[in-house]
């Protein structure tokens, strides 16, 4: 994992003691509200329903277990005992007080861990593939290149007060699990005709109220020339971005506009004159960069498959867990191993302090220290032996972190809602909590198979609706809580926006309608088939026809 050098220390050193002023001065009343807004928030402080909440970046979703004990350290004397993991790759905590958020920086920079434009009109936490450096289908680590990127963007002067909030993801595998075509860049690893690795470079996705589906802006490029190509994004972004309407104000609606033959025009002069610039990344630097990523000494490991064959043949429960958690590694002998954060009665992406400690202890244990975020609010080890994986899993499912349910239908991406967040029209977490407490049966579950669902409390779209096989909104209807269904939106390789199924449904009905979707699709289904291929060949009305003509609703 990276380490930072004597220059991140210093920076986020001199930034904690500068926050601290900024603080202070608040606090005195020295400093309103609005002029404090723009500092706290390029220090990941929000202002919530009931209290502020900071938001911890998570650089490329990878955590050691001594950062993990510094977040359950975190969540138990400065919150209320717990933390939230986002699409970001991120943490969050909820309760914090404005007076103790100095010394939270302050302790969380002693193990390498910062808030530093996790929130504000700025390039984002970068985001990666919870399996980067680890899965065998990869081409390469891209952690590399969002660490670069990270060095360069952290407090970029040109950069740092944008039209709005920037998102950069990256991925290293033909199989997308970083989400890229929905950020306003994706970077996705490839070879080209030579054989030489390089990036597609995607711009103008984004969800919100208006989402879009990101273009490829360019086909391939030269890894020693991403950080000149963003930046050449970015400057074009930063001069004709809008800064009048904050809803105009994205990447997403500027390159939609325009059209993406004009940007990447703009951009591509642009790039011409910087690319031989300092912005040039030497080869000796990818190196040195790279070596921190160098994977751990992996023993040579006999290979136990049959006695594996044995346990699962015995144990169905073990079964299910390997074959929904559990993924190749590249490395004989080891395998990934994934804990998903969505068992009945939790909230999706929430995590106990005491939990916390364990699963770093258990990180320590059984994967060389190091845990990963995924953007769908899970946890990896991601250097688990084989001969661990049955002692491993109950452990995990003594702490109710062994739900059989990764990528399936109670694996539900939510956001905070209406339960903290001011922006939000409906509260999403009950919602998420009815329709895991519907669905309990892991045998119906595994037969679904692969089907996402994500919960959004408004149009913000922090629970990445648009994208969910089975997207719910939150709106307001008259002072009610109502949810409007989408279908067929993927965030994969192959993504696309999800289809508004029709008029909002009252949260009771929420389940009932979810049960209709799934009965419809399992009528529906050739052999093999996912939900979504179903849905792509069969089309939005066999499911209408299932979630509002039943008990006769009226689907008009």
């Amino acid at each position: 994992m990276y380490r930072y050098d004597e220059f991140d220390h210093k920076l986020v050193g001199e930034r904690v003691e500068q926050f601290q002023r900024q603080v202070d001065r608040r606090l005195s009343g020295e400093m309103t509200e609005d002029q404090f807004k723009p500092l706290r928030l390029m220090n990941g402080l929000y202002m919530q329903l009931h209290a502020y909440m900071l938001r911890v970046n998570v650089p490329y979703g990878s955590l050691s277990s001594k950062q993990m004990r510094a977040f359950a350290h975190i969540a138990r004397t400065y919150d209320k005992d717990f933390g939230h993991f986002t699409t970001r790759q991120n943490i969050q905590y909820n309760w914090v007080k404005l007076e103790d958020t100095p010394q939270i920086l302050r302790e969380l920079a002693e193990v390498e861990v910062t808030a530093i434009q996790s929130s504000g009109n700025c390039v984002r936490n970068i985001t990666a593939d919870q399996y980067s450096g680890r899965v065998a289908e990869e081409i390469a680590d891209p952690r590399i290149y969002c660490e670069l990127l990270r060095q360069y963007s952290v407090l970029h002067p040109e950069f740092s007060y944008l039209p709005r909030k920037f998102k950069i993801a990256v991925t290293g595998s033909p199989k997308d699990r970083a989400a890229v075509a929905l950020h306003d860049i994706g970077l996705r690893m490839h070879r080209n005709d030579a054989g030489e690795i390089g990036f597609e470079v995607l711009v103008g996705g984004g969800q919100g109220r208006t989402p879009f589906i990101a273009h490829t802006i360019r086909d391939w490029i030269e890894p020693e020339n991403i950080l000149s190509y963003v930046e050449a994004i970015l400057r074009i972004y930063n001069m004709h971005g809008r800064r009048d309407n904050i809803h105009k104000a994205r990447i997403k609606i500027i390159v939609n506009q325009m059209g993406i033959e004009k940007y990447r025009e703009l951009v591509d002069d642009d790039f011409e004159r910087i690319k031989e610039s300092t912005l040039k990344i030497p080869q000796e630097e990818i190196d040195r960069i790279n070596a921190y990523f160098a994977p751990p000494e992996y023993e040579e490991l006999a290979d136990i498959t049959a006695e594996l064959d044995e346990l699962r043949n015995t144990d169905a429960a073990f079964d299910r867990w390997m074959t929904s958690n559990v993924v190749e590694h590249k490395a004989p002998g080891y395998s990934i191993v994934n804990i998903t954060l969505k068992a009945p009665g939790r909230v999706p992406g929430d995590i106990s302090a005491d939990d916390m400690d364990t699963v770093a202890d258990l990180a320590d244990h059984y994967s060389f220290g190091e845990i990963r975020v995924s953007h769908r609010q899970n946890l990896t080890f991601v250097d688990v032996q084989q001969r661990d994986l049955h002692t491993l899993w109950q452990e995990l499912d003594a702490l109710e972190l062994a739900t059989p349910n990764l990528g399936q239908l109670t694996d539900i991406i939510c956001c905070p809602g209406l339960d903290y967040c001011n922006l939000a029209n409906a509260r999403s977490i009950p919602v998420a909590n009815d329709i895991n407490q519907h669905f309990l049966d892991v045998d119906r579950l595994a037969l679904v198979g692969d089907l996402t669902v994500n919960i959004s409390g408004c149009m913000n779209a922090c629970g990445h609706h648009h994208v969910g096989n089975i997207g719910i909104l939150g709106v307001d209807k008259r002072g009610k809580e109502f949810f409007q269904l989408t279908l067929g939106g993927s965030s994969d390789e192959n993504s696309s926006l999800g289809d508004r199924l029709g008029p909002g449904l009252p949260q009771e009905e929420v389940p009932a309608a979810i049960e209709a979707i799934v009965d419809r699709y399992l009528e529906l289904r050739d052999s093999g088939e996912r939900f979504l291929d179903t849905y792509r060949r069969v089309g939005i009305e066999p499911f209408k026809e299932a979630v509002y003509n039943q008990g006769g609703r009226d689907a008009a």
